[in-house]
C-alpha cells in the first residue's frame, strides 16, 4: 500500500494516556476463542482495569494454566494454557477481593485443517475492495460508534459496499475465470478520514460492521467455497490505525516505535539486504511511521509477535480461509516476521502467503522469497511475492513503439530473463494493476488491443495471475488528480439506482463488452491447462516490438506471440526450430481453432496476438 493521505500532526505522547472505565471488568480477552489439537500453543491476552495484579484460575478441568505474565501497563495480563479438551471454561481473575470471571470456548478442531490446500500457479486472483464494489445492505452503511458514514460521492470516504455485496456477487467472479477472491481488508478501520481502505486497522479480531460482522465473513468464505471459489484475507502486521483501542493504554512503551516528534519510514527497501547499509537507515525504514495515521508496530517485541501469529492463525481456522496477502511486508522486522511466516506454516504446511514487496529490481524483490539464496543467508519463509518488475515492464513495454534497445516488447523479455532469481518462479504474483496504481485501462488509455495483451501475458506466463476488479469492463479511474481515490471507483450496478449493471452486462459499450468477453474466455480456459500452471518457459525476442514466448511440458507447448508494433509481422518460424522439432508442425490457434502449420508463412496484424497450442506427435 501507498502513502496517499496526510492529518494533522498527531504526538505519540498524546495518544498513550490511559483511558479506561472506572469500572473494574475484563474489557477483552484475545484471541476471542481456540481449537483442539493446535500447534501453537494458546496464550491469552487479558485486558482491563488493573488487571495484572489478578490471580487467575480456571473453573474446569480440561484446560491448564502454565504461566502467567505482566505487561508494563497494570491493565494487561498474559496466560499460557495448555489445551487438553474441547469445552467452555471459566476464567476467574480475582483482584484483590473482587472476582471477575470470562467464559472462553475451545472448539474441535476440523480434522483436515492442517492439511487444507491453498492458492496456486492454477488459480486466477480476483482482488476487489469492498466498500467500493458492491453494496448488499444498506443498512449497514450508517454505525454508531463508527467515525464514518457512507457517502457514494466522497472521494476518500465510504461509498457503501460489504460482504454481503461480494455474497450477491460471487457468481459473476467464478463465471469470469477468476477461482480465488482477494478483498483489500475488512477488519475494523475506525479513522476519521479515508477508513475505506481499511489498512489503519482498530481492532484485529472483529470485522467492520458497516461491512458486516465475523459471521458474515465466515458465511462468504463458506459459500464461495461451495462455488469453488478460494479466498485470502489481506492483513496488516507492519501499523496499525491511530483509532485502534491498545494506542490509549498500550501493553509495553516498545509496543510501537515511538519517536520525540512523527518520522516517517525512509521507505529505503535495500537496507534490508544492502551489506553497506547504515543501522540508522535500516532502522528508518522499519521503524519509521508509514504515514500519520498508522502507528509503526515493533515486532521484535515477543509479546507482539506472539499477538500477530496467533492472530493469523485464528483467522485461516475461524473463517476457513485459503491463504494471506500480507501488506507492506519488508517494513516490517525481517527476522520477526520470518517467525511469523515460520508459524502460520507449521500450523498449515500447504498455506500460501503472499507479501507485498513493492520495489523494482528484481533482485530486491526475490530476497523475499522462501528459499532465496541470499548472501547474508537470510531467509523470509515467505513462499510467494508480488512481482512489480513484471508490472512496470508490462506496462511500460505496451506503451512503448520499441525502437529503444531496451523498450517495448524488450523490456518485458529483460525483466524475465531475471528469473534466475527466483527460488519459485511458479509462486509469484503477477498482476497488471491493483488497488494502488493506475488502472490499466488508465495507463494504456482504453486501446482495446492493447489490454488484451496484458491480459494474455498475466493469464499465461508463469506465477499466479492477479487482476483488479473492473479491469475485465475497461474501468477507468474518475479523476487520478485527486489521488487513490479516483482509481477505487464503484462497480456499476453494485448500487441500488445504478443505471449501469456491468454485473449483468446492461449498459455496457461494445468496448466493455469485447474486453469481458476476451478475460472470460482466456481465464476459463487456463483453468484447464496444467502446462501453464507449471511448465517451463522458454521465451525469443526480436527488437521489432514483437515478442514470443513458450510455456511447455512432455505434452504440450502453447506459443504466445505478441506483435504490439503498428505493422504486420510474420511468425519466424525457423527461430523457434529448437522446441518446434519437438512437436507436431501443425499446432491448433486457442479460440479460433483455426489449424497453424509451422512450416508455412502465418501473418500476425499489428497488434495482434496468437495463442497457439502444438502437441507431442502420437
Amino acid at each position: 500500500m501507498k502513502k496517499y493521505y496526510s492529518i494533522a500532526l498527531l504526538f505519540c505522547a498524546m495518544l498513550l494516556t490511559p483511558s479506561l472505565s472506572n469500572a473494574q471488568k475484563i474489557e477483552r480477552v484475545e484471541p476471542l476463542s481456540w481449537w483442539t489439537d493446535m500447534k501453537m500453543p494458546l496464550r491469552l491476552m487479558f485486558h482491563g482495569k488493573e488487571l495484572q495484579s489478578a490471580e487467575v484460575s480456571i473453573k474446569e478441568p480440561g484446560l491448564t494454566i502454565t504461566k502467567v505474565s505482566k505487561a508494563e501497563s497494570p491493565n494487561y495480563l498474559f496466560v499460557d494454557v495448555e489445551v487438553e479438551k474441547a469445552g467452555i471454561y471459566t476464567f476467574t481473575l480475582k483482584v484483590g477481593k473482587k472476582k471477575l470471571t470470562y467464559k472462553y470456548t475451545i472448539a474441535e478442531r476440523c480434522p483436515n485443517s492442517p492439511q487444507r490446500q491453498s492458492f496456486t500457479a492454477a488459480d486466477v486472483m480476483y482482488l476487489l475492495m469492498p466498500d467500493r464494489f458492491a453494496n448488499g445492505d444498506a443498512t449497514n452503511d450508517e454505525v454508531a460508534g463508527m467515525a464514518e458514514g457512507a457517502d457514494k460521492n466522497a472521494f476518500y470516504g465510504r461509498h457503501g459496499g460489504d460482504i454481503q455485496g461480494i455474497i450477491n456477487h460471487l457468481d459473476y467472479i467464478k463465471d469470469l475465470g477468476a477461482t480465488t477472491i482477494w478483498s483489500t481488508p475488512l477488519l475494523a478501520d475506525n479513522e476519521s478520514f479515508a477508513s475505506y481502505h481499511g489498512y489503519a486497522c482498530a481492532d484485529y479480531y472483529h470485522i467492520d460492521p458497516r461491512y458486516g460482522s465475523n459471521e458474515l465473513y465466515k458465511e462468504m468464505v463458506n459459500q464461495a467455497h461451495q462455488k469453488g471459489l478460494k479466498v485470502i484475507m489481506d492483513i496488516v502486521t507492519n501499523h496499525c490505525g491511530m483509532a485502534h483501542w491498545w494506542m490509549k493504554d498500550l501493553p509495553f512503551q516498545d509496543w510501537v516505535h515511538q519517536f520525540s516528534e512523527f518520522t516517517r519510514s525512509n521507505n529505503v527497501f535495500s537496507a534490508n539486504m544492502d551489506p553497506n547499509a547504515s543501522k540508522h537507515d535500516k532502522m528508518l525504514h522499519e521503524s519509521g511511521w508509514f504515514d500519520l495515521s498508522m502507528p509503526d508496530m515493533n515486532l521484535d517485541n515477543p509479546e507482539l509477535l506472539r499477538y500477530f501469529q496467533q492472530w493469523a492463525i485464528w483467522w485461516i481456522e475461524y473463517a476457513g480461509l485459503d491463504g494471506l496477502r500480507v501488506d507492506t511486508y519488508p517494513y516490517n522486522e525481517k527476522e520477526p516476521m520470518s517467525k511469523w511466516c515460520a508459524a502460520v506454516r507449521a500450523e498449515y504446511p500447504n498455506i500460501n502467503i503472499v507479501g507485498e514487496c513493492w520495489t523494482r529490481p528484481s533482485s530486491q524483490v526475490a530476497y523475499w522469497q522462501d528459499g532465496a539464496n541470499n548472501a547474508d543467508k537470510f531467509n523470509s519463509n515467505l513462499p510467494s511475492v508480488m512481482d512489480f518488475p513484471l508490472q512496470e515492464a508490462i506496462c511500460q513495454g505496451l506503451n512503448e513503439d520499441g525502437r529503444g534497445w531496451n523498450e517495448g516488447m524488450a523490456r518485458i523479455y529483460t525483466t524475465l530473463s531475471n528469473d534466475y532469481l527466483y527460488a519459485d518462479v511458479n509462486k509469484l504474483l503477477i498482476f497488471s494493476g491493483n488497488h494502488d496504481m493506475e488502472r490499466i485501462a488508465d495507463i494504456l488509455h482504453k486501446d482495446v488491443q492493447k489490454v488484451k495483451m496484458a491480459i494474455t501475458m498475466i493469464a499465461t506466463m508463469r506465477g499466479i495471475p492477479q487482476i483488479f476488479y473492473g479491469e475485465e469492463q475497461m474501468l477507468v479511474s474518475k479523476d487520478m488528480r485527486q489521488g487513490h481515490g479516483g482509481l477505487r471507483i464503484d462497480f456499476p450496478g453494485g448500487w441500488q439506482g445504478d443505471t449501469t449493471n456491468l454485473f449483468l452486462g446492461t449498459g455496457s459499450t461494445p468496448e466493455q463488452t469485447e474486453i469481458f468477453n476476451y478475460y472470460k474466455s482466456l481465464l476459463n480456459w487456463r483453468k484447464a491447462e496444467p502446462v501453464l500452471h507449471n511448465g517451463k518457459t522458454l521465451h525469443f525476442l526480436m527488437r521489432d516490438n514483437t515478442y514470443a514466448y513458450f510455456r511447455y511440458n512432455t505434452e504440450k507447448a502453447i506459443l504466445v506471440y505478441i506483435n504490439a508494433s503498428d505493422i504486420e509481422k510474420e511468425i519466424p518460424w525457423t527461430d523457434y526450430a529448437e522446441i518446434l522439432t519437438q512437436y507436431h508442425p501443425v499446432g491448433k490457434e486457442v479460440f479460433e481453432n483455426n489449424q497453424i502449420d509451422s512450416q508455412t508463412t502465418h501473418k500476425v496484424p499489428a497488434k495482434g496476438i496468437r495463442i497457439i497450442e502444438f502437441v507431442i506427435p502420437k
